[in-house]
């Protein structure tokens, strides 16, 4: 268990608090691409408690910009967007995407009041339908060339799901192997998993038979790498491997199996809400995104809100208790993790509970953002902050779902990428050596 201090230290994302601080130093999503279509209108955006201003210029450029104009404090969200910026609708002053004043149309002529203004403002990029903004101080590092930021387009499809508790307990849900064996179990093996080396429709029968794999944890560059093994019968072995990737997100084998993975990104929105940011990735070729559309639209709504919530209960289902799946909360995996990390409170009070085997990677997640804390308090960098482009190589975060002989080691598989998967290159590998 962990401190009262400690669980501040973790759970606290404000723009003046260590923990803040921390997930400040790397580059975050703070929007979908679809949420601003050209022409479209600006959004108002709480990230990590800071209250802001997204907008498309007229030029395409995605800025971040201070909710409160620095004339009068207006709100900029309801702004004009012309003129190469958004435009304040109180006194028309105008801003660039960096936060230049451009215009002050109520100053005399000649007047250069507008060059000692400057907005809050912070960098954005966008990749693959993630808008990513930096937030911390100095200059920005590089954006990490995480394969499904790098993807073709149309090979990952991205989305967003509303929760109302803390960023770290779901963060925490993706690193803990044996919950796959309950929260997400259906009765009938008849829903397809991607499991590289054995059929495919066995996955949930092994699920529920084999409860308890051996986990082993290996410390990376980037965070965590997570094998989970179990027994697959027949000779072989079930190996999945999965990440815990600084500060803030994981990467897990999803519906795309060794095919590519699936990400749960968690950006806070205040210490008692936060986004999931959902990435699918196919690495052979592009995903039907239309059909992944539809099905999220079964469950979420235009507000990227579910039906399902904790106002009704999520509509557990007794009778499919019985008969389809384990939680009775239909088939959607983000409502059982909303389930599941809502109802541990709107912050985890972890001074009380007991962690056990099953949450090796939990715990060493922990004791690695600490460490990455104090080394913001102290002055240094915190781990996986890229700033080398020779070393932007992450084809060493490696996922695996799939069945191996039991002869195989286990242990170092995830070097060869798998059967589907990307030789992990030697650079990389040589990095990952200094950790792993």
């Amino acid at each position: 268990m962990l401190t009262a201090e400690q669980n501040r230290l973790l759970t606290e994302t404000g723009p003046d608090t260590p923990g803040g601080q921390l997930l400040r130093r790397y580059w975050q999503p703070v929007a979908l691409s679809e949420e601003l279509p050209p022409g479209g209108a600006p959004l108002p955006a709480q990230v990590m408690g800071e209250d802001l201003a997204l907008f498309r210029d007229d030029a395409g450029h995605v800025g971040l910009l201070g909710l409160h104009c620095s004339h009068r404090g207006a709100d900029l969200s309801y702004g004009r967007v012309e003129d190469g910026g958004l435009r304040c609708l109180y006194h028309g002053w105008l801003y660039d995407v960096h936060g230049n004043c451009l215009d002050q149309p109520g100053e005399p002529a000649g007047s250069d009041f507008c060059r000692k203004v400057r907005q809050l403002s912070y960098p954005c990029q966008e990749a693959n339908g993630l808008v990513l903004a930096y937030m911390g101080p100095g200059e920005a590092p590089l954006l990490p060339a995480y394969e499904f930021l790098t993807a073709p387009e149309g090979h990952a499809y991205v989305n967003k799901v509303h929760h109302e508790c803390n960023y770290l307990q779901s963060n925490e849900g993706n690193i803990d192997p044996v919950h796959l064996s309950f929260l997400h179990r259906f009765l009938k093996d008849d829903q397809p998993r991607i499991v590289r080396g054995t059929a495919e429709t066995g996955y949930y029968t092994l699920m529920g038979r084999e409860l308890a794999p051996q986990i082993e944890i290996e410390e990376t560059d980037y965070g965590l790498r997570i094998s989970a093994v179990r027994d697959a019968g027949s000779g072989k072995r079930y190996l999945r491997v999965t990440n815990f990737v600084f500060p803030n997100f994981a990467s897990f084998p999803g519906n795309t199996g060794g095919d590519g993975f699936s990400v749960n990104w968690h950006v806070p929105i205040d210490d008692t809400h936060h986004w999931k940011y959902q990435i699918v990735y196919k690495r052979s070729q592009p995903m039907d995104l239309e059909k992944a559309r539809r099905q999220a639209a079964q469950e979420l709504d235009e507000s990227y809100h579910t039906y399902r919530h904790r106002g009704n209960r999520y509509q557990q289902d007794r009778q499919e208790m019985k008969t389809t799946t384990f939680i009775g909360m239909g088939s959607m995996f983000a409502v059982h993790d909303k389930f599941a990390t809502e109802g541990e409170g709107a912050i985890q009070d972890r001074t009380t509970e007991r962690l056990s085997y099953t949450d090796k990677a939990i715990g060493a997640s922990r004791q690695l953002l600490l460490q990455a804390i104090r080394d913001v308090q102290e002055g240094r960098e915190p781990p996986h902050i890229v700033r080398d482009a020779a070393r932007n190589d992450f084809s060493h975060m490696v996922v695996l779902s799939e069945a191996i002989e039991g002869s195989v080691d286990w242990r170092n598989y995830w070097k060869t990428g798998g059967t589907q998967g990307a030789k992990v290159s030697a650079a990389a590998l040589a990095t990952a050596g200094s950790k792993s």
